[in-house]
Formats: structure tokens, sequence, C-alpha cells
């Protein structure tokens, strides 16, 4: 303990404090296969007037268990009350003051070790980092990455969105019109000591960590390949903190590819490396930091059931359309690629179908034309499935999410909005899965020319879609507990929070 009081001693105002330490967090259960190890890691930062600390947790979600019926099962709702109350108890750092940001690695089982432990060792890291806080200047700044995600929710010519997941079947390609935007900024806080040599890099930026490594083990992802990249190049125990941005539609360009098994250091590596370049060219000062937090009330969507008579119709719609072949897999299969293969002479070479031509006869081509139009009967057969599978499991999840809703008894839910400024530099979280296109509102009504926005942070609710999605039929909005009145409470509590930083 005298160890803790020795170096805030040293905190005066004006001058910016900052120490970092991680804890694994990794599940030890005896079947669990470990690729590389999650960990909690901490920035805590004392300007002698506040004190804040910023943590990232290589996990799905943060408390996430109740409100996904235990999909998301590794941290509990409990996990954020209890790590703030320890942490402002014996280290006095106000719980408000405490950032908490899931990086969204995707589980093949558990993930975590168990509810305890999560918050023993989360609190470890963070007591150890606030024990050996050093004086640091601070700034901040971009880079750009284009290259490894896409816009998950395809727009359709029919005006509807369908979600790129690894549960359906994407859709023809001749519906597909166009993609969605993605937010291609990496935002960067650097931190250093005085010496100059890097303390800690904290870097935000909206993906969807899905694929994970062959066998399913346990893996940070592509995310923890860039923290390492980061950490081994800049030595000297610098730390990375990944900071999770809007990345609810969001996804790996190569998420179903199939030529190909699961590996996140490509990607991984190209994230680092984007990061480790544009630190270079930012430039530290002293600086101060500020803390706001307010929760607000989102009003829960009430049209779920209206959501699914449409559905309904749609999947009647379909039902009517499935029209009787003579075909079935085993005959529609190599009749389809001869008919790829050679789709002038499909039934054989082509001199027979010259001779026939010569003798006047067309019974091959009478063969090609019945054989074509069964094989475009089992082709829509085959489109509608695909569509009535993604039907039934939407409507699935809708009356799961309808559940959830009435049992709560509320018609609104409670979310936390906070705001951490750390020098010309501010943090804007959510605890939803915010769509881009509400991270990049939020980004452009600030006032702050570096903005970063971290969802998944303080808590969890699934997605965030804008309002305009709503009648779009797109995975997020299916997967939403919330109305579309949402949006506009968030942006607005959003945009009041940055005004007081």
């Amino acid at each position: 303990m005298e160890e803790r009081r020795t170096s805030r001693a040293q905190g005066v105002a004006g001058s910016l404090l900052a120490g970092v330490a991680k804890s694994d967090i990794t599940t030890s259960e005896k079947d669990a296969v470990v690729n590389d190890p999650l960990y909690a890691k901490a920035l805590v930062l004392d300007d002698g007037s506040k004190k804040a600390a910023i943590i990232s947790v290589d996990t799905t979600a943060i408390g996430g268990r109740d409100i996904s019926r235990e999909i998301l099962y590794d941290v509990s709702e409990d996990f954020l009350p209890a790590l703030r109350s320890r942490v402002e108890k014996e280290l006095e750092i106000p719980g408000c003051n405490i950032l908490v940001n899931a990086s969204h690695t995707h589980p093949p089982g558990r993930l975590l070790c168990n509810d305890e432990e999560q918050v023993k060792r989360t609190f470890d890291a963070i007591r150890r980092a606030a024990n050996n806080m050093v004086p640091v200047k601070v700034g901040c700044g971009s880079a750009r990455e284009e290259s490894i995600t896409v816009n998950r929710t395809l727009r359709l010519k029919s005006g509807k969105h369908w979600s790129i997941r690894t549960t359906n079947p994407c859709p023809p390609d001749e519906e597909v019109e166009s993609v969605g935007p993605i937010d291609p900024e990496i935002g960067i806080i650097r931190v250093d000591r005085m010496d100059g040599k890097v303390l800690a890099v904290v870097y935000n930026f909206a993906c969807h960590p899905l694929r994970g490594v062959p066998g399913r083990a346990i893996t940070a992802d592509f995310p923890g390949v860039a923290s390492k990249v980061i950490e081994e190049n800049l030595g000297n125990g610098a730390m990375a903190l990944f900071l999770q941005g809007a990345a609810g539609d969001v996804i790996e360009l190569v998420n179903k590819d199939v030529n190909r098994p699961p590996d996140p250091a490509p990607h991984g590596t190209i994230l680092g490396l984007d990061v480790l370049t544009a630190l270079e060219d930012i430039k530290t000062a002293t600086a101060e930091i500020n803390v706001a937090s307010e929760t607000v009330r989102l009003p829960r969507r009430t049209d779920i059931p209206e959501r699914i008579r449409l559905l309904q119709e749609e999947q009647a719609e379909l039902l009517n359309s499935l029209r009787v072949t003579s075909l079935n897999i085993k005959t529609f299969l190599p009749l389809y690629l001869k008919y790829i293969m050679s789709p002038n002479y499909p039934s054989d070479y082509s001199y027979r179908y010259l001779q026939s031509e010569k003798t006047g006869s067309d019974e091959l081509l009478s063969l090609d034309s019945r054989n074509r139009a069964d094989i475009e009967k089992y082709l829509a057969n085959i489109r509608s499935m695909e569509k009535l599978a993604r039907i039934q499991d939407n409507m699935g999840t809708l009356r799961k999410h309808q559940a959830i809703n009435e049992e709560s008894g509320e018609a609104t839910i409670a979310a936390e909005v906070q705001g951490i400024r750390i020098g010309n530099c501010v943090v804007i979280t959510s605890p939803a899965e915010l769509l881009t296109e509400i991270g990049l509102n939020i980004k452009s009504a600030s006032s702050y020319e570096h903005t970063f926005v971290a969802a998944f942070s303080n808590g969890y609710m699934h997605y965030g879609p804008p309002a305009s999605y709503y009648d779009k039929g797109g995975y997020e909005v299916t997967e939403c507990l919330l109305a579309p009145e949402w949006q506009k409470i968030y942006e607005k509590k959003a945009g009041e929070i940055i005004g007081k930083l």
C-alpha cells in the first residue's frame, strides 16, 4: 500500500501520471483448447485532480449473460458493478470513471475464468497499474485501414437488407445492389514516458472478430495479434490496449471464405503495422483528463409481433413459389455441371449437334430445353429454401427478444453513456453493438477532431441500428431489443457528454 501512496504523491495539477498492467483471464477448464491467452489490460490515469481507468478485455461482451439467454455466457451482469465498487473503495478511482470495453472476440465455448476470478484478476491489473504510475505525455492521431473489413449488411435491389453471416447463405448475386459504409479510421492514443519511450498505445477500430482459429480454439483473434505486433515492436514494456468500435454491421472481408482455414495473423499483422506506422507521426505533450458519464433510458421495441407477421406473409409467398421438378440433388448436380461447362453442347460432342442440324433432328435440342427448365425450377426452389431458412431463424430471434423485453417488465432499458477526454482526444461509449452509421454520426457531430467511439462498453444490450434500417430486414435489426427512437436519444446524449468534456 505504501508504494501506491508514493506513486500518487507525484501527481500535481497539470502533470499527468499513467500506469499499465495486465492479467491473464483465460479459462482453466480442462477441456478448453487455448490458442492464445486472453487478457484484461488496464491503463490508469491521474492528472492530479481526476483519476480514470481504461480497461480492455478480451471477451465478447461486458455483462451479456442474462440478456443473451446465456449464449454470451462468460461475463455476468454483476461483473462491472463489482469491479467498480472494489476499485472505488480500494484505489479511490470513481466507478463512473472506469471504462471497460469488450474486444468482442467470439467463443467456441467458455472463454474466461470463473466470475469471482474475473473480478479479482481484472482488479489486480488495475491495482498494479495504479501502483506503478509514472509522469507521461500524451498525443493522439489516426490511421486508415480499408482492406480487411466490409459492411456485412448488403443492400439489395429490392430496397431490403441482407446480412452476411456464417449461419445463413448470402443472397443471390443478381439481387445485390451495393455494400454499406465502413469506418476505416483507427483512432490512436499514444502515452509516452518522459524519456519518449512508449508506455501505452490505445487503439480503436471497428471490426467483428468472428472467424477464430482452426479447431475452434480460444483466441483473442486478430485484435490480439495486432496488440502483440505493437508490443513486440515497441518493446520496453509498452502495452497495447484495443478498444472495439462501432462494429455492429462490420465483418472480416474473408469471413465466409471456404477455401482457406481461419487465420487471424494476416489481418492482425496489418492492423498492428498500421498503428505502428501512424504512431511515428504522433507528437506527445502534457495533458489533462476529464470524464463525464450519464445513464439514459432507451425505449424497448414494441413492433416485434408486426415484424413476425410480415415475415410469415413472406414465408407463405415463398412456399407458394415452390414448384414440382423431376430432379433431386443426385440428378441435379451432375446435370447442372454439364450445362455450366458446355452451355452450347451440354448433352454430347458438338459434332452430334451439327449432324442433327443437318438431318433436321431436334432431339438433343428438345432434351436440352427440358433439362434447362428442370434446372431452373430446382434452382428457384433452392433460392426459396435459403430465404425460408433465414426467415425461420429471424422469427425465432424476434420471439426470443420479445420474451426478453416482456420479462423485463419495463418499457425502457438503462444505458450508460460515458466520455473520457485525454488531452485533445475524446472516447465516447455505448453498451450496444452500434452500427457504422451511428458511429460516424457521433464523430461528425463532435467538436473534437479526434473522437473515438467505443461500443461494447460498460454493459451489453445487443445491436443498435439506425432508425431507418428497421423496415429493411437485416440481421442487426432482428437481433435488437430497442425501438427505433433509441437512436435520437443516444446520439443526443452522446453529444451532451462530449460537450461536458
